[in-house]
């Protein structure tokens, strides 16, 4: 006689997290990178760091693209990191998408707003 003692824990699938924990690592290197090149090119410039300097660095069209590829996963990162700090810590359902909606709607008014600077310059 087989006797089952406790829970039995059923797994519907498999790598739920991983797909999630690898682009948290992806995002945070891309944007690791970013921030290096563009210290170099702050601190190797010559003389003060003025708003035209500034303006000069972000002037070109492939550092406007860069700078937006990493303003989308600064932003998907900043949601996987919220959604997951959220699902462990706030248990009301109500209050946990009420958060996660304000979340989206801010990251979304970031993002415009980051954009708007962006090429403005």
């Amino acid at each position: 006689m087989s006797v089952n003692y406790g829970s039995k824990r059923i797994v519907v699938g498999a790598h739920y997290g991983t797909r999630d924990w690898l682009a948290q690592r992806i995002t945070a290197g891309l944007m690791a990178v970013f921030t290096v090149l563009l210290l170099a090119q702050v601190i190797f410039s010559k003389g003060p760091v003025g708003y035209d300097q500034w303006a000069g660095i972000f002037s070109h069209q492939w550092m406007k693209a860069l700078t937006f590829t990493v303003i989308v996963a600064l932003l998907m990162h900043v949601w996987l990191g919220m959604r997951d700090i959220l699902m462990d810590y706030i248990k009301p359902v109500g209050l946990r998408l009420f958060l996660q909606v304000f979340t989206i709607v801010w990251l979304v008014a970031c993002a415009g707003w980051g954009i708007q600077v962006l090429w403005r310059l």
